[in-house]
């Protein structure tokens, strides 16, 4: 039973994105199956091009599943004035030579849980968008997934994207809502534990500083993203899916998680995409999440150095 652990992640790369990808790329411990693409942090064409740069980079054989070019039902808006409109800030890079398989990621979500039934890791680091569609094409995905962990979500309303909701649900509410509906335990890496978890601006500088091909990359695609953040949020840098992935791939590193129910807000006029926790349970609905409070820091700084090659 030392077979790789099989993780299936969805994702909308996205600078943040791309580092988790190193780091679950760079786990002997896990094997990615699939990658399932969604619009999200820049739009399709973007996030499908940018995950399969990355395979090339990292030099992985990992296919790549082009998903859901839009939310469910309402248009929303991306974070390309984080990421580049690329996604990739805006670097110009040499597209990779591979192509995405033709199975849309939805289909592919569902195939490949019932290849790895029972023993799947299944990783949300965007919007919810491909694993709402796959569930409704077949409710009975939870049963399969062994492990499910989701970036995404405020628990004390801190928003990023609006003043109460973070980026991923608020982007597809909807999806949100139908996933942690039908999920019955999911692992959240929510934004405020990204903030409790930042680094050094100082400190990710020395890392890209490394003679690796993926230092050099990846230092040229977040350039854009760390300005923006040292001028927005001062001396720490947050990598809120780096830090998701890093509970995926070590949760014994998790010093400190509450289990409660959470419910995705749909209809609030200032709270729409908010992630409402019941942390008394007044309502009497099931705890349907672990919520990650507190991680081990140097644990969680040592894998970004190790997946960049520093």
């Amino acid at each position: 039973m030392n077979d790789p652990i099989p993780l299936l992640i969805d994702t909308d790369p996205g600078v943040d994105d791309a580092l988790a990808l190193l780091m679950a790329f760079n786990d002997p411990r896990h094997r990615v199956v699939g990658l399932t693409i969604a619009a999200g942090n820049v739009g399709l064409e973007h996030t499908v091009a940018n995950a399969l740069k990355l395979c090339e980079v990292a030099n992985v054989d990992v296919p790549v599943f082009a998903g859901c070019a839009s939310p469910l039902l309402h248009p929303a808006r991306d974070a390309a004035y984080v990421h580049g409109r690329d996604g990739f800030g805006d670097t110009g890079y040499a597209k990779a030579s591979k192509q995405a398989e033709t199975e849309h990621a939805a289909l592919a979500i569902l195939r490949l849980s019932h290849e790895h039934a029972g023993r799947l890791l299944l990783v949300a680091l965007g919007p919810l968008t491909n694993i709402a569609l796959a569930l409704k094409l077949d409710p009975t995905l939870p049963a399969r997934v062994a492990r499910f962990v989701v970036m995404g979500g405020s628990v004390t309303a801190h928003g990023n994207i609006t003043p109460a909701a973070e980026f991923n649900i608020a982007f597809d509410p909807e999806a949100a809502h139908i996933v942690f509906e039908a999920f019955p335990h999911i692992d959240l890496a929510d934004w405020e534990a990204t903030i409790a978890h930042g680094f050094a601006h100082d400190e990710i500088e020395r890392w890209l500083q490394a003679d690796h091909p993926k230092a050099r990359f990846y230092d040229s695609i977040s350039r854009q993203t760390r300005l923006w953040s040292s001028d927005r949020r001062g001396d720490h840098w947050h990598a809120a899916d780096a830090l998701a992935m890093a509970y995926a791939l070590e949760p014994d590193a998790a010093t400190e998680q509450v289990e409660r129910p959470v419910a995705v807000e749909l209809e609030g006029r200032h709270t729409r995409g908010a992630t409402v926790v019941d942390w008394n349970r007044q309502d009497g609905a099931r705890d349907n999440c672990r919520i990650l409070m507190r991680y081990d820091q140097a644990r969680f700084e040592q894998r970004m150095r190790e997946a960049l090659g520093a």
